[in-house]
């Protein structure tokens, strides 16, 4: 394996490029008061949900247009200087760390949706736009918007870190449902890839090149998303297991009898209990699967017959079911709640996530063994999983000033990864590579595959000026 966990490794590497005064005070002249120096300012956008820390960025620009993303790229790539893209920073994997230094472009006030198209099912927002605002404004069409990764993050950034969350087991992911996009490159020019066409044999997949890519290869300040009709119905269930492992082989026979099921979530006994805590809940302190169907009134009901009695017959047991948005909301609050939940039931400590996924017919072998070394080491986690489509996230808690816990917590996030990896899965389903996943990378892709990527960040990002450091090193 590529990935040492010795204690040098675990922290980010730093790299620092000064950032000359004639750049903040070009940068100053352009923006005026929407470029900021100020401290408290810089640290806000020098940090994200991530455990790594790292000196914030030199300066902040605040958009609103394309056209000032442009400016501050042309004036960046001027002076040699890194620009890191930031939406509402929820990134998990260190995304927004200025770990080579540079300046923050903030994308938060392009929150404009510029078009609906109800007849074509597609919308086109700014990337400010979060995926809870997108749904309120198309609510009144009979659309929604289905990627859900917990987090009310920007589209732009679930773009960019080609984010899936709770529905992507029946609607996929942010690369099946991104059209198209409007990039600002490396040398500040603005270009478009895709259309809101369904599909496209027309050169390069520019959009799926971008998509994903972290911001190291451009700035994304506008996105085409597919759109679906709000179902006809929707009911929500709980159900408890004695075990992990009747859960997850409830959820593996439900996937392979093609139950079109739309969220399957679990959540282990350690994660509600501190869900219980938190939102003075009275779930039963064991390990629970949250499911949910969508279609018609008809389909539901037959969807959710078929998935009780295959619970049933592996002892689940206490179901219960919502209908209501209001009853489904009550019940989902244990998933959604679930990291915060584990963040405050040990004061003062940081969350290491990480993420996997693999084959549908392994997650019972990967996830199982996971389990029991969690357990064995004495750290505290909490243990969610989008388990419909063998993705799952385990965060181990830890004290950020005792060095021998983030090890530890290191080392069992290595021998995660490298079951994962072993069983044909990936380093990271969701939360991408960033700075924690890099050596990971190659291990799962291999040398020749991260070599190509490098060239291709070489050609379209000669001076190594967006989001440096990130996914590989140069």
């Amino acid at each position: 394996m590529n990935a040492p966990t010795h204690p040098d490794h675990l922290l980010p590497h730093l790299n620092l490029r000064a950032v000359p005064p004639a750049l903040v005070d070009a940068l100053k002249a352009r923006f005026a008061d929407r470029c900021s120096t100020a401290l408290v300012v810089r640290e806000q956008h020098g940090r994200d949900e991530s455990s790594f820390t790292a000196p914030p960025p030199a300066a902040v620009v605040f958009a609103e247009s394309t056209a000032d993303v442009a400016d501050a790229v042309k004036l960046a790539q001027a002076h040699q200087v890194p620009v890191i893209p930031f939406g509402v920073g929820t990134s998990l994997e260190g995304h927004l760390l200025a770990v080579q230094g540079g300046i923050s472009i903030d994308v938060s006030r392009m929150n404009k949706v510029l078009s609906i198209n109800a007849e074509d099912l597609t919308v086109t927002v700014q990337a400010g736009v979060t995926r809870k605002q997108l749904n309120e404004e198309v609510k009144s069409t009979g659309l929604f918007f289905p990627i859900d990764p917990g987090a009310d993050a920007t589209i732009g950034g679930m773009s960019a870190t080609r984010a899936s969350g709770t529905n992507a087991v029946r609607y996929g992911t942010m690369r099946e449902n991104v059209l198209a996009l409007e990039v600002v490159t490396a040398s500040g020019d603005i270009i478009r890839t895709g259309t809101r066409a369904k599909k496209s044999s027309a050169g390069y997949d520019l959009t799926r090149l971008m998509v994903g890519s972290e911001g190291t290869l451009g700035v994304i300040t506008e996105i085409t998303v597919k759109l679906y009709p709000l179902p006809e119905a929707i009911s929500a269930a709980i159900c408890s297991f004695p075990s992990i492992e009747a859960a997850v082989r409830t959820t593996i026979q439900i996937i392979q009898l093609g139950v079109p099921i739309a969220r399957v979530e679990l959540i282990d006994s350690n994660t509600v209990r501190m869900v219980n805590a938190h939102s003075k809940l009275g779930l039963r302190e064991e390990p629970m699967l949250l499911m949910e169907f969508h279609g018609s009134p008809n389909s539901v009901k037959e969807q959710a017959e078929t998935v009780q009695e295959i619970a049933a017959d592996l002892g689940g047991n206490a179901f219960e079911w919502a209908s209501t948005p209001e009853e489904r909301t009550r019940l989902w609050t244990a998933r959604h709640n679930a990291y915060f939940a584990a963040i405050q039931s040990k004061p003062g400590c940081r969350a290491i996530s990480t993420d996997t996924c693999v084959p549908i017919s392994r997650l019972a072998d990967c996830l199982l063994d996971s389990v029991k070394e969690a357990d064995a080491s004495g750290i505290p986690y909490f243990l969610v999983g989008h388990v419909g489509d063998g993705n799952f996230h385990f965060g181990y808690l830890i004290d950020p000033d005792k060095p021998e816990e983030r090890e530890k917590a290191e080392a069992l996030n290595h021998t995660l990864v490298t079951r994962a990896l072993s069983l044909e899965g990936t380093c990271t389903g969701e939360h991408g590579v960033g700075l924690h996943k890099m050596d990971f990378l190659v291990t799962e892709t291999g040398d020749g595959a991260v070599e190509m990527m490098r060239d291709i960040k070489r050609a379209l990002d000669p001076s190594n000026i967006m989001n440096p450091g990130k996914i590989f090193t140069l």
